[in-house]
Formats: structure tokens, sequence, C-alpha cells
């Protein structure tokens, strides 16, 4: 079965930049990047189909952050730019099975990563 696995989490202060990496096997799968601060729900942050020909993203992170991918390396990239105190969050990558409808909702994926840490200090 797919496994996913996040990287490149860490502390940068605010307007810094920080790339994440997720690591899958098996299956190309389209692939989100999804986002929880302790005590809140998990937050959908941006998405990206098999052939990178749609990319989603959240309206918090629009122009600030952007989704790729290399589908030869099955590798699913988080560029993040001008970082803010409140984009700090544990950091999750994840697959899903099905094409691209409800994007934003968590439970439509169904291969998770164990998340990695981002911190934005002011």
């Amino acid at each position: 079965q797919v496994q996913v696995v996040e990287s490149g989490g860490g502390l940068v202060q605010a307007g810094g930049s920080l790339r994440l990496s997720c690591a899958a096997s098996g299956r190309t799968l389209p692939m989100g990047w999804f986002r929880q601060a302790p005590g809140k729900e998990r937050d959908f942050v941006a998405g990206i189909s098999v052939s990178s020909s749609s990319t989603y993203y959240a309206d918090s992170v629009k122009g600030r952050f952007t989704i790729s991918r290399d589908n030869a390396k099955n590798t699913v990239y988080l560029q993040m730019n001008s970082l803010k105190p409140e984009d700090t969050a544990v950091y999750y990558c994840a697959a899903r099975r099905t094409a691209f409808i409800d994007i934003a909702y968590s439970n439509k994926y169904d291969y998770w990563g164990q998340g990695t840490q981002v911190t934005v200090s002011s």
C-alpha cells in the first residue's frame, strides 16, 4: 500500500522560507498538504493533481506557498515563502485514491504521513 513520509520542517523567522518534501511509495496519486496547530482542526493547505496540471491553495497561503511534484521521484514539495507566525503548525502530506472532488476535506484522503513541525518566530 501507499506510504507517505514528510520532511523539511524546522524553525524559521517570520518572512523566511522553508521547503517541505513528501516522499511517497506505491502508485502515483493526487496529493495534498494539510496543517494542524495544537487544539485546532486539521486544515487544507494545498493540493496537486497527478500530472501537476491542477493545483489548489487555501486562501491563507495563496501567493506565498507553491505546491509541486516530481513523479519520477514520487515526491511532492511545498515551498513556503514569506512565512508568518500563524503558519506555525504540524504539516501533513496525504494521498487520495479518488479524483479531486472536495479537495479540502481531510476525510477524502486515504494515506497520511507522520507530520513535520514548522515553527515561525516573530
